[in-house]
């Protein structure tokens, strides 16, 4: 029986499936299609509602999902979709493996002769990581960046299989590129896959013994398990990551950035006062100098204090003080020439939930409005998803029809 027979046969239309879900109804047809994956943090929800066990959830699945940015007529060579991604982990974990095992027994001339090939070849790498992060940073579809990612990838791999000796340098392009790649999986709402290029980030980035790497990688690897709401296990990763951070560079501000989603994980769980303390240590990122950052994997530079404890107190509803961080936050990008479509979107987001909260439908429909513009904009999954928990705080104000319109407007956003 297929997803979409199961769900007749228990009367849910995708309309009532999806709203049991928190999800659109679009979604609920992609699954269907099998056009994207299923969540892993709805996967428990979805089997309740079909009244099946978990483990008999994929039989009703179609069993080679596609992405939905796939343009018909592309043969597989020219799509990347999660298969692709994991075919490529798998490459990487098979030549780590056998590079790591060859560098323990080198050979001094042939060591010598690989290190001296490796550093022009990974200065490449790096150099052209740093231009796909820009180009993500300022894409407004960020999905368009997956297949020059992807091909990047498969190129690194091929040089990690040709190594004989040290792979150091390679391995760090590596663990810059697979968070990249997470970032990009994430974004699209590929939880899964995020998680995965994610954790060979961390293990490249532990064999080339680059300690801020590393850390940013498990921070990244935090926010998957915040997205299902799993704030303790983010809390454990990130005390991992500020471990290991402190073994790192002290000039740079990765031990601030680890704070500061400390701050949202803490903030989740309910906790005040960590909270506060975790963003008052994030703080102190304005101590440091102007190359604290590298505008890739490490991005934080302190420019989003003021929206990042604006969020907290929202999710920790404190709303007079989120408000007023968040007009800062609002004036101060702006001021620097604007804020990314996603950095303001989310703020905006942030700003529409407070007034919901305080059952103002003027303020829920002054923000809300621009930040479904921007999400249009976009094509960001991350401010739908955010949108959409907007989405659950109007309902009790649903008898306004303006208010009834702008949740339906946002019922229609993709998350992928």
């Amino acid at each position: 029986m297929s997803l979409s027979k199961r769900r007749k046969a228990l009367g849910y239309s995708q309309e009532s499936l999806a709203a049991q879900l928190g999800v659109d109804r679009t979604t609920v047809g992609r699954w269907e299609r099998g056009e994207t994956e299923l969540q892993p943090p709805l996967r428990p929800k979805l089997a309740e509602l079909l009244k099946v066990e978990l483990a008999a959830l994929d039989t009703l699945l179609p069993n080679s999902p596609t992405t939905p940015e796939e343009p018909a007529g592309l043969s597989s060579r020219d799509s990347y979709g999660p298969g692709d991604d994991d075919m490529i982990r798998r490459e990487f974990l098979r030549v780590i493996a056998v590079t790591s095992a060859l560098a323990a027994l080198p050979d001094d001339e042939a060591e010598a002769a690989a290190d001296d090939a490796e550093q022009g070849d990974a200065a490449g790498f790096l150099r052209m990581n740093g231009h796909l992060w820009q180009v993500y940073q300022l894409a407004r579809s960020k999905r368009a960046v997956q297949p020059i990612v992807s091909e990047q990838l498969v190129a690194l791999n091929e040089n990690l299989a040709d190594r004989a000796g040290s792979t150091d340098t390679l391995c760090v392009a590596a663990g810059d590129l697979f968070q990249l790649a997470g970032e990009l999986a994430f974004d699209g709402n590929r939880h899964t896959d995020a998680a995965a290029s994610y954790a060979l980030a961390a293990t490249a980035s532990k064999e080339a013994a680059a300690f801020d790497l590393w850390a940013c990688a498990l921070v990244r690897h935090a926010y998957v398990e915040m997205a299902g709401r799993n704030y303790q296990e983010a809390v454990g990763l990130l005390s991992v990551a500020g471990r290991v951070a402190k073994r790192g560079d002290n000039s740079l501000s990765t031990r601030q950035w680890v704070a500061s989603i400390q701050a949202e994980a803490y903030a989740g769980a309910g906790d005040l006062d960590s909270c506060e303390r975790a963003l008052d240590e994030a703080e102190k990122v304005l101590d440091l100098g102007s190359h604290a950052h590298n505008g890739g994997w490490l991005r934080f530079d302190g420019s989003r204090l003021a929206e990042e404890r604006g969020a907290r107190y929202v999710q920790l509803g404190r709303l007079d003080l989120a408000e007023t961080a968040l007009t800062s936050a609002l004036k101060q990008g702006a001021l620097a020439q604007g804020q990314s479509f996603r950095r303001r979107g989310v703020v905006l987001s942030d700003l529409a939930a407070i007034g919901a909260k305080r059952r103002d439908p003027d303020q829920v429909l002054t923000f809300g409005r621009e930040a479904l513009r921007l999400a249009r904009q976009s094509s960001s999954g991350y401010v739908a998803r955010r949108l959409q928990g907007l989405q659950a705080e109007i309902g009790s104000l649903a008898h306004d029809r303006r208010v009834a319109e702008l949740g339906a407007e946002i019922a229609t956003l993709s998350t992928t």
